[in-house]
């Protein structure tokens, strides 16, 4: 006879069997069985890696019904040729992280989507073949008006234009890994509060991430943990391209520890973009100036980033188109060049730290700077500069102080100055020298403060 024990296992086992064949019979009906999980699985669609013909009319059947049913589609390993293709709101497409691979067939662009509140792509390679693209679209991957996109541990390789272009998007680009696009690897127009961190961009033809506005106003990202590497600038100018990280009229943006280096131009340009911060990024080989704060700003804080190798170190000027209010702190500066990518016929290359207007100016080393360690205004332009407590090493020029007649105030005080054998603090009108060594204070003309600098 059977134990109480026994007889209570036996229904037991019974009932999850019913249970079980209950559920098979169920997921019959549905795509593969895959919606139990939240899920279509592609292959069950008839849509298979490596098929000879162009799966895109398939797949943006697929997406349609998925996103209808609020449902993900994921996508096995393996290569699927496809264009065209336009997300619903809701789409969520994943895939297996470097195996599953969308390749763009060509006659257009690769993925598009238009006023949706959400879009999520995870865990596939984008893959743009450097195919042409169509004169409708700026980039391989285009979205606009997307309220939450998030493009998340994907690879997008190989567009003949911008990789990924958004306007007026907010969301998360994140964890990915963008290379060799023809313009920039990521162009944001009128954000709305986008975050893009940790991702790896590297080899692209003009721009590495650009956050730009058609109009100045608040743009809110948030740039951080980014790792950007050999930025060209193939179209050319004299700084719309080739930086790693550019802001333009974009204002309320932070942009925080990210490694760049290698970028023909600036590691961080910031155009006409207030209220901007700087910080705890390492620049590395610039072409041109390594931080570049410019043109018609009103706020920026650029602090404990290192800078090492570029033409000029970090600038925040242009006080004449209305550049102003900036704090420049704790930042390491060495190994700047007199060479950069055009000609300068103003200041010139080879300036540590430069600033015209309602700035303090403390706390930074600066080191091998072949012009001068510091440059305090340009010409006219100067206003209620403070340099205070910064060390500069080895620069013929230990500091450079505008002394035009009618320039405003600037205090220099508690700076050491070692090895500027043509002067440590010295007066000029523009380019030329006018004064000789004012360290000590006596010969300051009136609207000089200079106390308390020691040279060596």
């Amino acid at each position: 006879m059977a134990t109480r024990r026994e007889v209570i296992t036996g229904l037991m086992g019974g009932a999850l069997a019913a249970a079980i064949g209950g559920r098979r019979a169920g997921a019959a009906s549905n795509v593969a069985g895959t919606e139990l999980r939240g899920s279509i699985d592609a292959a069950g669609a008839g849509i298979l890696p490596g098929a000879s013909d162009n799966l895109s009319r398939r797949m943006q059947a697929l997406l349609d019904e998925a996103a209808e049913k609020g449902l993900e589609v994921f996508l096995p390993p393996g290569n699927y040729s496809v264009s065209n293709l336009t997300l619903p709101d809701g789409t969520r497409l994943s895939g297996v992280p470097g195996a599953t691979r969308l390749s763009y067939g060509g006659d257009g662009h690769l993925i598009t989507a238009a006023d949706a509140a959400r879009i999520d792509i995870a865990d596939i390679v984008l893959d743009g073949a450097n195919r042409w693209l169509g004169d409708h679209t700026e980039a391989l991957l285009s979205f606009r008006n997307v309220a939450d996109l998030r493009i998340v541990n994907c690879e997008i390789a190989g567009s003949r234009k911008h990789a990924v272009s958004l306007e007026r998007c907010g969301g998360r680009i994140a964890d990915n890994r963008i290379t060799g696009a023809a313009l920039a690897a990521l162009i944001s127009h009128e954000g709305k509060a986008l975050s893009v961190t940790g991702n790896h961009i590297s080899d692209c033809g003009n721009g590495g991430i650009l956050v730009h506005r058609w109009t100045k106003g608040a743009d809110e990202a948030v740039i951080s943990g980014n790792r950007i590497a050999r930025i060209a600038a193939n179209d050319g100018g004299t700084g719309q391209n080739g930086n790693g990280i550019n802001l333009f009229r974009a204002d309320n943006v932070i942009v925080s520890d990210n490694h760049v280096s290698d970028c023909a131009f600036s590691a961080i340009r910031a155009n006409s973009s207030s209220d901007v911060q700087i910080t705890g990024n390492q620049c590395l080989r610039s072409g041109e100036t390594a931080i570049f704060v410019e043109f018609a700003f009103e706020g920026a804080i650029v602090s404990s980033n290192l800078v090492d190798g570029a033409a000029n170190g970090i600038v925040a000027v242009n006080f004449n188109e209305g550049g102003r209010l900036a704090s420049v702190s704790a930042n390491v500066i060495r190994h700047l060049s007199l060479k950069g990518p055009y000609v300068n016929d103003e200041a010139g290359f080879g300036i540590g730290i430069s600033a015209e207007a309602d700035t303090a100016i403390s706390g930074n080393v600066i080191e091998n700077a072949p012009r001068a360690g510091l440059m305090i205004g340009w010409g006219p332009y100067m206003r209620n500069v403070v340099a205070s407590g910064n060390i500069i090493r080895n620069a013929p020029v230990g500091i450079a102080v505008s002394v035009v007649e009618g320039v405003g105030t600037a205090m220099l005080s508690g700076n050491l100055i070692s090895g500027a054998k043509d002067g440590a603090i010295v007066g000029y009108r523009w380019k030329d020298r006018a004064t000789g060594d004012l360290v000590a204070g006596g010969d300051a003309p009136d609207h000089l403060v200079v106390e308390g600098n020691r040279a060596f």
